[in-house]
């Protein structure tokens, strides 16, 4: 597979905020956004941040049905669980309505030259297959994809069978074996207690079943169109000078200490803040080492940006929302089945793009305006009950 796969360091934590509980939950994810120094009881972590301030990696999704985060688990304690006690004393239904799962591994996938519309599929079926649990997120450069970190050892093996190729750290951990690693990655021996599907026809026809028995409708929103697009490279933007000379920046009276803001697109982020308080109906911004940042927004929102974006801004993508409330957590081949579906029974030319986007919650397939029309009609053939 012409595709370069690596973990990324640290453990990560996925975050449901229900939307009616958004405004007492934004100024926490404004502090995760936006890095903060250490104030003067050091309490601040620069854990989960690169040398220049920089996430690691972080998605904010915000849809009609949820708000969702990925960040590192660091932020949990010093950010939401916080947040969490500080709702009202009285409000503690509310309280377990958002819900923190902490211990995931995140991976990315730079699959340049691979198909576009069978991409998510290539890269899903072996993880279904395997019996393990994943979170898709396909960004304006990459695709990432959450696993429980007790399953790390299963998908290096799984996708490495599969042909892919991990970076040389992976190999690695894969030729140690399971006894190298921690007490979690040995516990991806444990059987499931269903055991995984032998076969991707099978696994297709195991995803609708599960979906159609706990009622999960697709659906659009009539009015909501969105763009793809990416913040600029950090080397283009004015004052960036690279993380070896981070430390120290230049002033009018020598130096000074420099912020993470000296390696940002300020215009960018004032704009991404500005979107954020204004509770989008969609707004998905990644954040990751490698990469520029990504943003999947609602079209209305463009205004907001000006020309901080980089990306066609004339097309539009049609989301198909899958609402996976009444799923356990650990539930297997959703990304994978729907998507198999939908390449399989909408006759997509090569040059289609179909995006995933899970949230802790929810999924969303994002296509063309014209490839949704025909993929909703698939999906609702096969999970709207008759009568």
């Amino acid at each position: 597979m012409n595709a370069q796969i690596s973990f990324l360091e640290g453990t990560f934590s996925l975050i449901h905020i229900p939307l009616h509980l958004y405004s007492s939950f934004l100024h926490p994810i404004l502090q995760v956004l936006l890095p903060q120094s250490p104030g003067c009881d050091g309490s601040s972590s620069n854990e989960g941040l690169t040398l220049d301030k920089q996430h690691g990696f972080l998605n904010i999704s915000i849809t009609p049905i949820e708000c969702s985060i990925v960040c590192h688990s660091s932020w949990v304690k010093s950010v939401w669980e916080p947040a969490i006690k500080r709702l009202p004393k009285d409000s503690s239904t509310a309280r377990r309505t958002v819900t923190v799962s902490k211990d995931m591994s995140v991976f990315s996938v730079i699959s340049a030259g691979m198909d576009a519309g069978s991409r998510v599929v290539d890269l899903t079926s072996p993880l279904a297959l395997a019996g393990i649990s994943i979170f898709f997120i396909t960004t304006y450069y990459s695709d990432f994809i959450l696993v429980p970190t007790k399953d790390r050892q299963s998908v290096v093996t799984a996708l490495l069978a599969r042909g892919f190729e991990f970076s040389e750290d992976e190999a690695a951990f894969k030729a140690a074996g399971p006894q190298a690693h921690s007490r979690a990655g040995s516990q991806s021996s444990e059987p499931p207690s269903t055991p995984p599907p032998s076969s991707v026809g099978e696994l297709q026809v195991r995803t609708f079943e599960q979906l159609k028995k706990r009622n999960v409708t697709p659906y659009v929103e009539d009015d909501l169109r969105l763009i793809h697009c990416s913040g600029r490279e950090r080397s283009s933007i004015r004052g960036y000078s690279d993380r070896h000379s981070f430390s120290r920046a230049p002033t009018g009276n020598g130096t000074r200490t420099r912020s993470w803001v000296d390696t940002v697109d300020t215009k960018l982020y004032t704009s991404i803040v500005s979107a954020l308080v204004s509770q989008p109906r969609f707004l998905s911004v990644t954040l990751a080492q490698e990469d520029p940042p990504s943003l999947l927004l609602d079209k209305q929102l463009l205004s907001i940006f000006g020309d901080s974006l980089v990306g066609p801004t004339e097309g539009t993508l049609v989301p198909i929302f899958l609402d996976l409330d009444t799923l356990p957590f650990e539930a297997t081949g959703i990304v994978s089945g729907v998507a198999g579906k939908l390449v399989q029974d909408v006759q997509m030319m090569e040059s289609a793009e179909l995006s995933y986007l899970s949230t802790a919650k929810a999924g969303a397939v994002i296509l063309s305006e014209e490839q949704s029309v025909k993929a909703l009609a698939v999906l609702k053939a096969s999970l709207v009950k008759e009568g």
